[in-house]
């Protein structure tokens, strides 16, 4: 197919850049999500290929709405957009750090998703990756694992919006199985973006994690939904 699309919010920086980058090398036409038109039109033109500036905020339905009407139809749509607004443990966190977090990695996915599904519908393969975190991972936070300390619980606003998130993949995956959609949720591992001073400081290259998330992209209609996988394909536990 020649002219698959793709949608990647949060696009005009880090992993998103890098994955519009590597969908437009396999031939999709490529929306470049960015709530600044002009950072937008600056990554699709260092994007190349068939890379268009999108403006999408993900937090403003009506923005959503209005970008939605221009898409016909959707191939792929990767729900990358997030942020981490305190490195806090739970007690030091405000509920409007919380608030502020969710608002956009669970609930601008949950309005982009839903605005965009009509699209994705007139796609014979429809996919949808949701960039998540190895720390919204349950089992990793209670147990021994290669990414952080089992026991802390900074980040929580952070950390629990992505085991949301999980949850939200789990059931769009389930209940859109029927209709050919493909719904899977990536840990990208820690990567030098602008995420939080962690990730500020991490050597991790962003396009590897990208390749997870196009791979999740391009799966076989037999391939898995409502699962949560980390960069390399290995499963990670809910």
């Amino acid at each position: 197919m020649n002219d698959r699309t793709a949608l990647v919010t949060g696009a005009n920086k880090g992993i998103g850049l890098h994955i519009a980058r590597l969908l437009a090398e396999e031939g999709f036409t490529v929306h470049v999500g960015s709530r600044d038109g002009a950072r937008g039109e600056w990554a699709a033109e260092e994007i190349g290929g068939d890379a268009r500036p999108f403006v999408l905020d993900v937090t403003d339905a009506a923005g959503i709405a209005r970008a939605a009407a221009q898409v016909d139809r959707l191939d792929v749509l990767v729900n990358n957009a997030g942020i981490s607004v305190t490195l806090d443990l739970p007690a030091a966190s405000s509920a409007e750090e919380f608030r502020r977090t969710y608002e956009t990695n669970v609930f601008g996915v949950v309005e982009v998703t839903n605005a965009f599904l009509p699209a994705l519908r007139r796609s014979p393969h429809p996919r949808i990756v949701n960039v998540s975190s190895g720390t919204g991972s349950l089992t990793w936070s209670t147990t021994p694992n290669p990414q952080f300390t089992p026991g802390n619980g900074g980040a929580a606003a952070y950390r629990s919006s992505k085991a949301a998130l999980n949850a939200l993949t789990v059931l769009y995956g389930l209940t859109l199985a029927d209709e050919g959609f493909k719904v899977n949720a990536l840990a990208p591992g820690l990567r030098a973006t602008d995420l939080n001073p962690r990730a500020a400081a991490s050597d991790g290259d962003p396009s590897e994690a990208a390749r997870g998330a196009v791979r999740l992209a391009l799966l076989p209609d037999d391939g898995p939904t409502a699962g949560f996988f980390s960069w390399d394909g290995t499963p990670v536990p809910w």
